[in-house]
């Protein structure tokens, strides 16, 4: 307990660093976002007009500090201010209803990629020298070597042009109204496929020569023959004992890939026009909206932080060590 609650202080303080510098970043560059809409509608607007925006975005001529502890009130009730691309939409509003692709494409991907890339691995190791071994690391290594934006465009030309087994571009058909039917369903999944295979076929390689390497370490443990002079099944022996000490290193990476996946696929994303939070960030990067981008920041340090918090609950029940420690 008392190991979780120093690392939940330590996420607490990190959390903090980025409100910090999301406060003071903007505001040390030049120009403020009141100026950059003044730039893109080009129309005369009354003094009383532009202190009244000035206040809304949190630059009015208020002490630094005063805005300061405004700013982290405001973060902390969920208020990440007015979006300037979807002006008056608050940021919270727009990343909240781009999120949740961001999450389906993301968390599919990278879980089918986590358990098929790790058995993998595992399988591998146990069975070392033989098919399997020999040639499917190196080969879904130089799969994931290809430049991704070239290996989601070659999918999309070939499945979804040439062939036309599957969507273009999009997360559902338009026309379609979001609803839990069969239709609605088996529509996002067919709009899924070939984004969610893509980032799976990059990914998988690295999952199953991480488990490998570390599974191949851990079956030269002592405690592993011993296992085998007791004479313990092999399927025991491979997943109650080996699999789950050599899953260790990858629990931390799949703790830091999941924090990340609600930042979204970027290239993805782009590639396919899939609606989420990686395509809205090049849009509100491009389209100079600080606000947004630095709520989709702030956004993505929570998901990790948190990502990293978890992983270090499940430490503790997976390590003996550190319960100990």
């Amino acid at each position: 307990m008392v190991f979780l609650l120093r690392r939940l202080g330590f996420y607490i303080l990190a959390f903090w660093a980025c409100i910090t510098l999301n406060f003071f970043l903007p505001r040390l560059m030049p120009g403020d976002p009141v100026s950059r809409m003044f730039s893109q509608v080009q129309t005369q607007m009354r003094p009383d007009q532009v202190d009244a925006l000035r206040r809304l975005f949190g630059l009015d001529d208020r002490p630094m500090w005063e805005q300061y502890l405004a700013y982290i009130g405001n973060i902390l009730r969920g208020d990440m201010g007015i979006s300037l691309s979807r002006f008056p939409a608050p940021v919270s509003e727009v990343i909240a209803s781009q999120i949740g692709w961001t999450l389906l494409l993301g968390g599919t991907s990278l879980i089918i990629a986590v358990v098929l890339g790790n058995l993998l691995g595992i399988l591998a190791a146990w069975r070392r020298g033989r098919f399997l071994d020999s040639v499917f690391p190196p080969l879904l290594i130089f799969i994931g070597s290809f430049p991704y934006f070239w290996l989601a465009m070659a999918a999309l030309y070939l499945f979804g042009i040439t062939l036309g087994w599957l969507p273009l571009s999009h997360a559902f058909s338009t026309g379609l109204s979001p609803s839990f039917s069969l239709e609605y369903t088996g529509d996002v999944i067919a709009h899924l496929i070939l984004p969610a295979s893509t980032i799976v076929l990059v990914s998988i390689g690295g999952w199953m020569l991480g488990m490998r390497n570390t599974m191949i370490a851990t079956t030269a443990e002592d405690y592993i023959t011993m296992a085998r002079a007791k004479g313990l099944r092999p399927s025991r022996i491979m997943f109650q004992y080996a699999a789950r000490n050599a899953m260790l290193p990858s629990v931390t990476s799949f703790g830091m890939s999941l924090g990340f996946v609600v930042g979204g696929a970027l290239l993805t994303e782009t590639v396919f026009a899939y609606p989420g939070i990686g395509y809205q960030l090049l849009t509100s990067v491009q389209a100079l909206d600080y606000p947004l981008t630095q709520g989709i920041f702030l956004t993505i340090t929570a998901a990790v932080l948190a990502a990293n918090f978890l992983v270090d609950i499940i430490y503790v029940r997976l390590d003996p060590r550190v319960r100990v420690s």
